[in-house]
């Protein structure tokens, strides 16, 4: 299977915002390509990816505790596109 997974928009979020740490939230059917696409952005960016690995139920289970790892972007993969939102600080 092939997905479209506009990596070239998460790239883009990730210099846009000069994001240093980014997470990245995937649905449970995308989690066996997380290595391909960590390796994709941090290829692209100067920013370390990490994936959380925690279960993912729809656009509404965000995993607002990455800020404590230091995350300042958090990019999930899910089927309704939302605007960007600062971590508040």
């Amino acid at each position: 299977m092939h997905y479209n997974l506009e990596l070239d928009k998460a790239v883009e979020a990730i210099q846009q915002h000069h994001a240093q740490m980014v997470c990245i939230q995937l649905p449970d059917g995308l989690k066996p390509k997380a290595k391909e696409i960590v390796d994709a952005l941090q290829e692209k960016t100067q920013a370390k990816v990490i994936i959380w690995a925690g279960s993912c139920f729809g656009a509404c289970d965000l995993p607002l505790e990455v800020e404590r790892l230091g995350v300042d972007l958090l990019i999930a993969w899910g089927h309704t596109e939302w605007e960007y939102t600062p971590l508040m600080k």
